[in-house]
């Protein structure tokens, strides 16, 4: 009997990379990455220029077919598998990231008439621009005492589905009205893949306000938002919801000629990359807390009723594993911190001895940082650089750090960044222990645990909790393929529940990170002038970040007059 293999598609914020699985044991026989051509388009649209503003972030929807039809020939010819034996496909990704698309699936963006508007475009999860609408939906909520808030930890983001669409309303209302259905990334690439456009539970339950027995908000919400959007979630939001695992369809014939599979392969609805990872990693049941940790994190851990936890992204029944509420959380810049630090704030030197040591600059400042000990270079820093996600759910937060001084090294800067994503972590963490979601030990997966050695330490520290690290590189991918083999089903050579693909394909390494006592009294610490520094700024006692925030947008629309004016 041949082998049977699966493919996850795991589609990122700056690529898209396809993994060739095998069924027998969760093995990764291939993979291949594409970037995007276009990458986070966060200043000009491609091609005409048009200028964007701030807190924008697009993408161009042709990059991610371009990643199906490059990355899955890639695996098939360095496998060297005959596409018979594939019998599944599965993708996940990064979410809200939603568009726009006319009565016959087609982007607006790639409408003449509408390639110049910027709302016509894929809007990436990172896209921020909608806080005033998210703002305006959290006080009508709560006026209205709306039952689906305290499921969202009491906000909702200016990241998601609601918020994005009414910007959309609210700044291009021809947009608006040419946009037969709003979707989100993850099932219109599904769609395209097998001509049928389905969407799953999972994303319309984290990000679009959807509830398993209740559905959408009722239309007289929809109506107290602005009357345009009553009938929002019969029409442009129109469509059937299915669960995790369901399959969407088989591959059409033309793409599955343009990508070297079969015809009828069995395609699993889509995914968010996070959720994908936690049956990857073998969690299939409550107090494991899943941690996807890359230019942000994702915080995923599974209960066995619905509680209301402060910032939790959501609680969605059958959300992540069937059978269990998933909830969620997150904070929304991580790996980007360290990346913003290296690229715009590190001298010339740090650079020039880390190539002469032949290492890159950020394995160079983590061997530097690794001398310090806990609380050693006397600094402290708030993790804000790209807005609170949890548990404060507030994108126009900044980043704090306090405690430089004439003798402050790059490498303890480094070091103190880390440390202030391990305390937003554990601030995630308490908010669920504390409430009756137990957090119990760590999961990560994810690029940064693969090359951050320290990180580990100091998160297993900080939160002291021992932490267990995935073995595949791409987990979910590894979490795509494997309900992709769900869809494909046992009589295809597959599974008939994900949890029994768990046990079949996930895997750990066997080291743990153990917390150091020593480290977590010093950590407890400085969590504690963390917290008074988050509740200070965070909580509407100083504004001051919000202010600064205001007054540069308004400098910069002032000096955008004058240009216009001269």
């Amino acid at each position: 009997m041949s082998k049977k293999y699966t493919i996850g598609i795991d589609y990122g914020t700056e690529s898209g990379r396809a993994v060739l699985v095998s069924l027998a044991n969760g093995e990764e026989i291939a993979d291949h990455v594409t970037t995007y051509r276009h990458g986070v388009i966060d200043e000009h649209l491609p091609e005409t220029g048009v200028k964007l503003d701030h807190e924008w972030a697009l993408q161009h929807p042709a990059d991610y077919i371009e990643v199906l039809t490059q990355s899955i020939p890639a695996v098939l010819k360095k496998a060297q598998v005959d596409p018979q034996n594939v019998i599944g496909l599965g993708i996940d990704f990064t979410a809200c990231t939603m568009l726009p698309i006319d009565e016959e699936g087609i982007p607006l963006s790639f409408n003449e008439r509408w390639r110049n508007h910027p709302h016509g475009w894929v809007k990436l999860w990172k896209h921020h621009a909608a806080q005033d609408e998210a703002n305006k939906l959290n006080q009508i909520a709560e006026k209205g005492a709306e039952r689906f808030l305290k499921r969202y930890g009491g906000k909702i983001s200016s990241e998601w589905m609601i918020a994005k669409i009414w910007q959309i309303l609210d700044e291009s209302p021809e947009i608006y009205q040419a946009t037969d259905r709003f979707v989100e990334a993850t099932d219109w690439v599904i769609s395209q893949l097998t001509g049928n456009l389905v969407r799953n539970s999972c994303t319309a339950g984290y990000k679009s306000i959807w509830h398993k027995q209740d559905g959408y908000p009722s239309e007289a919400f929809f109506r107290s938002l602005d009357p345009r959007l009553e009938d929002l979630t019969m029409t442009k939001l129109r469509g059937e919801v299915v669960p995790l695992g369901t399959k969407a369809g088989g591959l059409t014939k033309e793409i599955a000629r343009q990508i070297g599979l079969c015809e009828g392969t069995a395609v699993a609805v889509g995914n968010v990359d996070a959720h994908a990872s936690v049956p990857a990693m073998g969690v299939v049941s409550p107090g494991k807390m899943v941690m996807t940790m890359g230019t942000s994190i994702c915080h995923l851990v599974l209960g066995h009723e619905e509680k209301h936890i402060e910032g939790m992204c959501g609680v969605v029944e059958d959300g992540i594993i069937p059978g269990f509420y998933g909830y969620e959380a997150g904070q929304s810049a991580v790996g980007d911190i360290f990346a913003w630090y290296v690229d715009q704030a590190i001298p010339a030197y740090v650079k020039e001895a880390a190539e002469k040591d032949g290492m890159n600059v950020h394995s160079y400042l983590e061997d530097k940082a690794s001398n310090y000990h806990p609380g050693e270079t006397g600094l402290l820093a708030v993790d804000w650089w790209n807005g609170n996600r949890s548990v404060l759910v507030d994108t126009e937060l900044s980043g704090l750090l306090i405690g430089a001084t004439l003798q402050t090294k790059p490498e303890e800067i480094y070091r103190t960044l880390i440390e202030a994503t391990a305390f937003g972590t554990r601030k995630i963490v308490d908010a669920f222990h504390t409430n009756g979601v137990p957090v119990d030990e760590l999961y990560v997966c994810g690029g940064l645990p693969q090359k951050n050695k320290l990180l580990l330490q100091i998160y297993a520290d900080v939160t002291n909790r021992t932490i267990k690290v995935a073995d595949s590189k791409q987990t979910p991918a590894l979490g795509a393929a494997m309900f992709g083999a769900v869809a494909a089903g046992r009589e295809e050579g597959g599974f008939e529940t994900i949890v029994e693909a768990a046990e079949q394909m996930a895997r750990l390494k066997e080291e743990t990170i153990e917390p150091i006592a020593a480290n977590v009294e010093i950590y407890d610490q400085l969590y504690r002038e963390y917290s008074t520094l988050h509740d200070y700024f965070g909580r509407g006692e100083n504004n001051v970040m919000k202010r600064l925030k205001a007054l540069r947008t308004n400098e910069n629309a002032r000096k955008g007059r004058l240009y216009v004016e001269h």
